[in-house]
């Protein structure tokens, strides 16, 4: 049966109406597509590999390249991906920037933060104290122990003579050179740079008072033996100049030195006090048999025993004696050091 009235026709969209409905669900797809691009932006390249912070050390080693560098990050959890993190280098432009060494990363760095880190080689910094006096085996034997380079390679390269060149010193070795102090080092730095930097401490701290040695007739090397022999005699600071001006009027009146300490050097397995034969054995450093300054420095002097060789006590004293509680008797004369060595030696064997 036909309806009285008509069947509403359904109206038709225009082609305007249907391009805005395309063109929204388009910008819904596209918002959609740049929310799931800036998601895993953000994961991969800002974002920290944890939430929760884990402090580790990775070791990148030396001659490993990028890739290797980025697996070793991404196996201690530092990032998440390493092919990202080889992205991100190679859009910094740092592939071939990172520096090899021991760092102290976190889980909570982003991998820009961690790849920051690597091309400034903020490595782990070591603090080692070289105390004064000590003498290149020593010195050696410490920066092992701090597991800073290798003892054997460490003093090889004290020696070579090529390296001795380059750093304008004169020598068979490098001992006296190696100034005594606190340094901070990154393990892995390798055997020369440590030494640079040690003989380089020491130019800084010799400087200002070269004019000073030359006013005196004394060369730096001359200055630093002498320095050395006080270090390893003196154990008040406030002798160390008396026991600078012995030595300097010993040696203007060309008298032996006869100080102990350089009767033994070198001689590496000995124990206890010195004894008469150590100091009747003929080395080139033993001022007991030789004349003069022995044939180098037999210790690494810090700055007090520096400053003393160039601004010795006024004093006429040609001898002193240990009085057995870190101090010495200072004598003018041969009698009174004999009657002192008598005093002393006898006390010291009650």
């Amino acid at each position: 049966m036909n309806s009285k009235y008509p069947k509403p026709i359904k109206p038709q969209r225009s082609l305007l109406e249907w391009c805005r409905e395309r063109w929204l669900d388009l910008l819904i797809t596209l918002g959609g597509m740049v929310v799931v691009l800036l998601a895993t932006v953000y994961l991969h390249f800002l974002a920290p590999a944890g939430w929760t912070r884990h402090v580790k050390v990775v070791v990148i080693p030396q001659g490993k390249g990028f890739h290797e560098a980025a697996r070793i990050l991404e196996d201690s959890g530092i990032i998440r991906d390493r092919r990202s993190f080889y992205l991100l280098a190679r859009i910094e432009g740092a592939v071939g920037k990172i520096k090899a060494g021991e760092y102290e990363v976190n889980t909570q760095m982003t991998p820009r933060e961690v790849l920051s880190k690597l091309i400034r080689g903020e490595v782990i910094q070591y603090p080692v104290t070289i105390p004064e006096g000590y003498n290149i085996y020593q010195v050696a034997e410490v920066l092992e122990q701090a597991k800073v380079c290798s003892k054997t390679v460490f003093l090889e390269k004290a020696r070579d003579p090529a390296l001795i060149d380059s750093l304008g010193m004169e020598g068979e070795s490098l001992e006296g050179y190696l100034f005594p102090d606190t340094y901070n080092f990154p393990r892995g730095l390798g055997e020369e740079q440590v030494i640079r930097q040690m003989v380089a401490r020491f130019k800084a701290v010799f400087s200002p008072l070269a004019r000073r040695a030359e006013e005196m007739g004394l060369s730096r090397r001359e200055v630093v033996i002498l320095a050395s022999m006080i270090e390893k005699e003196a154990m008040d600071d406030q002798e160390r100049r008396m026991i600078a001006a012995v030595f300097h009027n010993r040696l203007q009146r060309g008298m032996a030195l006869q100080s102990d300490p350089t009767a033994i050097y070198g001689v590496t397995e000995r124990r206890g006090s010195i004894t008469r034969e150590d100091l009747q054995r003929r080395t080139p450093y033993n001022t007991y048999l030789i004349s003069g300054l022995p044939k180098g420095p037999i210790a690494n002097p810090g700055i007090k025993s520096i400053q003393a060789v160039l601004f010795p006590a006024d004093a006429n004293y040609l001898f002193f004696v240990s009085k057995n509680n870190g101090t010495h008797y200072f004598s003018a004369t041969l009698e009174e050091h004999n009657r002192a060595v008598a005093k002393y030696q006898r006390r010291s064997k009650k």
